[in-house]
């Protein structure tokens, strides 16, 4: 059977990659096309995929015609939420109306045909999958709806995977969310055959708007042990130090988006730096970290023992390297509790409550005195016993493994009865 994955972003890429992985381990083949920026040609997970037999990786404007290509990527812009709330967004709105929904489905159906074509001419099964897709994704939703919608009508399966994770126990996390309701951001994964989720908790955001049948909890390809035991060997060099004399701690940034304390979180940057023995590193979001007020922090960039990742330095490389990791409601954590490194959960330096801090209380940070308390303990006794158990294992087993670990084959399993469905429903239209 042939799948067509569209990839777009970091995240994307880190937490679908192991699902290709395995459905190329399973005797399957399939086609990656690269829908965001080019760079991600040379990501060390992309680089292992072209490598397997049966893939093939090409970025969308390979396969495009120039004018094509130059087209669909202009209406994408027009389309997006970020270049509407900018200075440019009187513009955008004049451009949309001279571009209306009638043009630009022009460009959206021929693009789409092209790719399917270049993907499935002669097959009579496959699934056609993306991530996550919401109503403000930087992919245009008109665009995708095309892309499911043709690929239906070629009897082929649409199925939507998951670029992350639940890191929020609570709904209200962003700016202006004021009121407790179903977000109809959520609202476009019913375009889909099937949306995966990891757990429960991700279930919750999607269930208003779409039937038990056309959701699955199949537990988090990315934290599973089959795929972590990889990765280990995919991973390239990191560029980081190790000092066994230091209590290094990493901290986690969120997107700008999100409602963070941004004051508070510098606050406690600098009383960690007064900790004789302790080195901090900050890892911004890999998608809009250079928004964050606190990466500017020039005063900040002044202390001795504390730094700031640059994107050479991926997340697994900080989490190898740290002791101890502090979190601002973050899913790449998650690896860090499968190892049992103590992640402190900042609850407090932000609107949410985390999914980490829920299922495991001793890990919460309330107040400032919290952390200064949890570092001078780790710095006097180690990091040894952080946890308990119990709740860490029902974290391991409601968050991440689902049924059980075999998560991997449960993925494989669903995107093979999606391609073998839509193959009976064209049979019999």
């Amino acid at each position: 059977m042939k799948a067509l994955f569209f990839l777009r972003h970091y995240n994307d890429i880190d937490h679908i990659t192991p699902v290709i992985s395995k459905w190329i381990e399973s005797n399957h083949v399939c086609d990656i096309i690269l829908i965001g920026n080019p760079k991600f040609r040379n990501d060390y997970r992309i680089q292992y995929l072209s490598k397997l037999e049966g893939v093939r990786v090409a970025h969308i404007r390979d396969l495009l015609p120039a004018f094509e290509y130059v087209a669909w990527r202009l209406q994408t812009l027009l389309l997006s939420h970020g270049l509407r709330r900018s200075l440019m967004g009187p513009l955008v709105a004049t451009l949309r109306w001279v571009f209306d929904a009638g043009k630009r489905k022009f460009i959206w159906r021929n693009t789409a045909h092209r790719l399917l074509m270049h993907s499935f001419v002669s097959l009579d099964k496959g699934v056609v999958v993306f991530d996550w897709i919401t109503r403000n994704s930087p992919v245009c939703l008109e665009w995708v709806e095309t892309v499911v919608s043709m690929a239906h009508n070629m009897g082929l399966g649409a199925v939507s995977l998951p670029h992350g994770d639940s890191p929020h126990a609570n709904q209200l996390i962003r700016h202006g969310e004021w009121r407790l309701q179903p977000d109809t951001l959520y609202s476009a994964g019913r375009i889909f055959d099937k949306l995966v989720v990891p757990n429960e908790l991700c279930a919750k955001r999607f269930h208003p708007f779409m039937t038990n049948q056309s959701l699955a909890v199949l537990g988090s390809p990315r934290y599973c042990d089959e795929w972590l035991a990889k990765l280990k060997e995919l991973l390239p060099p990191a560029p980081l130090v190790s000092s066994s004399n230091q209590l290094k701690i990493a901290m986690f940034l969120r997107k700008d988006d999100f409602t963070i304390f941004w004051e508070e979180v510098g606050e406690v940057i600098r009383m960690i730096a007064t900790f004789p023995g302790t080195v901090l590193v900050i890892k911004p979001h890999t998608r809009g970290g250079w928004k964050q007020s606190l990466t500017k922090d020039t005063s900040l960039h002044r202390l001795p023992n504390v730094s700031i990742a640059g994107d050479n330095i991926h997340s697994i490389h900080l989490m190898n390297w740290a002791d101890v990791i502090i979190d601002l409601a973050t899913s790449v954590v998650f690896e860090a509790i499968k190892a049992k490194k103590p992640v402190l959960a900042a609850d407090y330096l932000h609107a949410g409550r985390s999914a980490v801090a829920e299922f495991m209380p001793e890990t919460e940070l309330c107040c400032r005195d919290d952390v200064y308390q949890k570092i001078d303990e780790f710095l006097s006794n180690g990091c040894n016993s952080f946890y308990i158990e119990k709740h860490r294992r029902r974290f391991i087993k409601e968050m991440l493994d689902g049924p059980d670990a075999e998560v991997l084959p449960r993925y494989v399993s669903l995107l093979e009865t999606q391609a073998q469905m839509s193959s009976v429903g064209k049979d019999k239209d």
